[in-house]
């Protein structure tokens, strides 16, 4: 039983290391003086369920590695806003130590090289690769740099983007648009070309929203202040729309329809498609912390859930209870690492959200292959052919990583035979092929 806990604890020292480092001894405790020796309880022989517990702790170990388009005038205001930002991080990185720079690249010395060096995001306003850490800064900064663009677009991105309660937004927007309309269709009014800003309904439903006062400036509002009568002398503040903005009404409906059709702005996940010469290691994954979605005490829980495991391997659980627990362990990761092998040996990898569909594999795979029309299926660990497309990967049990193997269609393979069609070296695209890498 000993030997059971101590496997137990290792296993969980090399799910909680971070990236780069190595599965050690757990440390040792300074030695207490030896106490009393009194007679020995008798050792409970450990139970099956726990044997087999023990038993895929030590295969987990053992499989662990040892080593680490836009339109021609969109794309001008993308190099635009990327140059502005590139300008802005070389400025800040004059800052740092030449060590520093060197240490977010190079793994330790002697460290266990990671499969993939984090989880990586591209920027859908610059076209910049960004690690997921640095993400929201990136697009904040973006989208505050392409105010020179067209500040109302910009304006927009921030109400959808930044304010993350999504029925607030709604309700926003909804009644900021009406504002719009109002002005549109009566322009006449000029009651409707003034906004009261310490109005009740302004200020719970737009005033909270980031964003919102730079899209009034921006289509045309200027803050004055005016008198109230029965207010006082000192008169309060409103947005009054300028005169020319009068002029061009269409334009002011317009910014409405945008307003209301906008989604927030998301960063797109990098695949990090690479290609692997045939390795032995393919199975092997270490995966960076970005992998998983646990806090610190989250990882504590895991730890102290894992060192009950006998007792709940020994409890008759009901079917509610394991699809808890199956729920639970479906939530650790919010990405997976996939490596699909050809027949030849050759390895694709890339990587996806835990929840996204297989069919996303399919897809990926599809389009690195020099004939995309070759009909094929894929075969997870164990053989399992993945049929169901609609199913997500963490429904799969493929998470946080997994090996798949492909497998042509036997019947197309033997007609293209029988043709006596001369087959490239290797069904993949041969640009993929030209940057073909070995796994570390």
């Amino acid at each position: 039983m000993r030997k059971f806990f101590q496997e137990i604890k290792a296993d969980l020292k090399f799910k909680t290391a971070g990236p780069g480092q190595k599965l050690s001894e757990p440390s040792r405790a300074p030695r207490e003086k030896p106490k009393a020796k009194t007679a020995p309880k008798p050792r409970q022989a450990p139970t099956d369920e726990a044997q087999m517990a023990a038993a895929a702790a030590m295969a987990r170990l053992e499989l662990k590695p040892k080593g680490k388009a836009p339109s021609c005038s969109q794309e001008s205001i993308k190099n635009q806003v990327r140059r502005e930002l590139m300008a802005e991080a070389a400025a800040s990185e004059k800052g740092l130590p030449e060590e520093e720079k060197v240490r977010e690249v190079l793994p330790e010395e002697g460290a266990a090289a990671p499969s993939v060096s984090g989880v990586y995001f591209i920027c859908p306003l610059t076209g910049a690769v960004v690690r997921k850490d640095q993400k929201e800064k990136h697009l904040r900064e973006a989208i505050q740099a392409y105010f020179s663009v067209d500040p109302v677009a910009a304006s927009i991105m921030e109400i959808h983007t930044f304010n993350k309660d999504r029925e607030k937004v709604r309700v926003g927007v909804e009644t900021m648009a009406k504002y719009l309309d109002n002005i549109y269709l009566h322009p006449e009014e000029e009651k409707y070309r003034k906004i009261k800003l310490q109005n009740k309904v302004f200020q719970e439903r737009i005033s909270c929203l980031e964003g919102a006062h730079k899209f009034f400036q921006a289509v045309g509002f200027e803050t004055k202040t005016l008198p109230v009568p029965g207010q006082g002398k000192e008169g309060q503040s409103f947005y009054v729309l300028k005169e020319e903005v009068l002029t061009r009404l269409e334009d002011l409906k317009d910014r409405k329809e945008q307003l209301l059709s906008s989604e927030p702005l998301r960063a797109r996940l990098d695949r990090q498609l690479r290609v692997f010469q045939p390795s032995p290691e393919a199975a092997r994954f270490e995966l960076p912390d970005d992998f998983y979605n646990l806090s610190a005490d989250e990882i504590r829980r895991e730890q102290r859930l894992r060192t009950e495991a006998v007792e709940k391997a020994s409890m008759l659980r009901t079917r509610a209870m394991r699809e808890k627990e199956e729920q639970r362990e479906m939530r650790k990761y919010n990405y997976t690492l996939l490596r699909v092998r050809f027949p030849d040996g050759y390895i694709l990898q890339g990587t996806f959200y835990a929840r996204e569909a297989v069919s996303v594999l399919y897809s990926f795979v599809r389009e690195a292959l020099r004939d995309d029309w070759l009909p094929f299926e894929l075969l997870g660990p164990g053989g399992l052919k993945l049929t169901d497309e609609n199913l997500a990967f963490n429904e799969c049990g493929l998470v946080p990583s997994a090996l798949l193997s492909l497998s042509w269609d036997a019947a197309v393979m033997a007609d293209i035979e029988a043709a006596g069609e001369e087959q490239p070296c290797s069904p993949l695209r041969p640009e993929l092929l030209a940057r073909v890498q070995t796994l570390p």
